[in-house]
């Protein structure tokens, strides 16, 4: 049995980051840029509009007030997407809308809010400034977002709707990516039905299928579900075998001791076994290793223990950084927060113990409280958290008013944390 931080150590150690890919821009969310991207044009490409109003002189606006407005000939309306024939002379004006370009001879922008349009119950030849303005003001500069030949997006950003909206400012429709890994799952046992299915006497349906490829698609994978192999060297042999085109093979059940237990002996005939059995609690028999592809091809397995809460803890741990690196992501770690644990867990066996729990901003800080009781078998208690209190192997247990670390599952603003 080895630690989590060996286990993770190991797995980090033997996952490749995929080659990349062109993808259209609206598919990229959460996956990392292979390419430097550089601007082809100015952004915005000329002088415009911050506000909807009055182009001019600034000159024009001196001592202007509510008292002594300036007035000025209006000679034209400008709409964004359109360019005037007309150029801003002194004691002109035109009438400008957020994002039009600005007229030749203007150098300013006095907003509507700040000329008695409003008295003048509609547009007409005249207005009369309320404000003084210096040249420049809401006027954007051309360039002034970016500038044409610069460097916008570095290779290895993380894609996310803001960066999706500055490719699209630039035109680009489709970038290079590092690839989303395709993920194959594989439900064990017996005693599995198909959701949909009648549920026969002495059986149960097949969760954790679909809480895996939930937390692979969630993380940036593509899952590919194979089904349900039953406890037989045979059925996994060829449940497995389905999923040699993949980046990742997942499997459920079948690591533990158990007689019909055989993930780990296939794994053995079909590939290599790094590791089996961990010290956590819940998720302790949890295979990795490789399985023979095509070609040469080495595709990385990890044998998820059967429980549904031992499956997604397994997952957070380990699958979910493999994927991650794989798609070329840096920042591998959940988030974590000290936070005052409401009741008591108990260490017996030495394991690290990752422990279901609610936690909450308090006036002093993060509160952690337990979703309740902690069987492995017990799901609603994976539903119900939103973090993990983590309690090291080599501590007796915690007690009510300790200060704990909580990797968090989940951040949001429900919580406050």
């Amino acid at each position: 049995m080895i630690s989590v931080d060996q286990a993770l150590e190991k797995v980090l150690g033997l996952v490749d980051v995929l080659e990349s890919e062109s993808s259209p821009i609206l598919d990229c969310l959460g996956q990392v840029l292979a390419e430097d991207i550089y601007s082809d044009i100015a952004v915005p490409p000329w002088d415009n509009s911050a506000m909807d109003g009055y182009a001019l002189q600034a000159q024009d606006t001196k001592g202007a007030s509510q008292q002594w407005p300036r007035l000025l000939s209006v000679v034209d309306t400008v709409t964004a997407g359109s360019i005037s024939k007309y150029k801003v002379k002194a004691g002109t004006a035109i009438r400008i809308m957020t994002g039009a370009p600005m007229p030749d001879g203007a150098d300013a922008v006095v907003k509507f809010e700040d000329t008695d349009e409003d008295r003048r119950k509609a547009a007409g030849d005249e207005i009369g400034i309320l404000v003084a303005v210096k040249k420049g003001a809401n006027v954007r500069r051309a360039g002034e977002d970016i500038s044409q030949g610069s460097l916008v997006l570095s290779k290895g950003t993380v894609i996310r709707p803001a960066e999706v909206g500055v490719l699209a400012s630039l035109g680009c429709g489709q970038v290079k990516v590092i690839r989303r890994p395709l993920v194959a799952i594989l439900a064990t046992g017996d005693e599995l039905v198909e959701i949909g299915q009648p549920l026969p006497s002495g059986k149960i349906y097949d969760s954790n299928t679909y809480s895996v490829a939930a937390l692979v698609r969630r993380y940036g994978g593509i899952p590919k579900i194979l089904g349900i192999a039953s406890d037989s060297e045979a059925s996994l042999t060829a449940g497995l075998r389905q999923g040699l085109d993949a980046d990742m093979i997942i499997t459920t059940g079948g690591v533990s001791m158990g007689d019909y237990d055989v993930v780990r002996d296939v794994l053995a005939k079909e590939g290599e076994l790094v590791f089996w059995k961990v010290g956590m609690k819940p998720g302790k028999p949890l295979a990795f290793g490789f399985l023979k592809g095509g070609g040469g091809r080495k595709i990385p397995h990890f044998g998820l223990a059967g429980n549904p809460v031992s499956t997604m803890v397994n997952f957070e741990l380990f699958v979910r950084p493999a994927i991650l690196k794989m798609m070329g992501r840096k920042n591998l770690t959940k988030p974590t927060v000290e936070a005052a644990i409401e009741g008591a867990i108990v260490n017996r066996d030495g394991r690290r113990i990752f422990a279901r729990a609610v936690v909450e901003k308090g006036t002093g800080g993060y509160l952690a409280r337990l979703t309740g009781p902690q069987g492995s078998g017990i799901l609603t208690s994976m539903s119900l958290a939103n973090g993990l209190v983590i309690v090291p192997e080599d501590k007796k247990g915690v007690v009510a008013g300790d200060i704990v670390q909580v990797m968090m599952l989940d951040w949001n603003e429900e919580t406050g944390a």
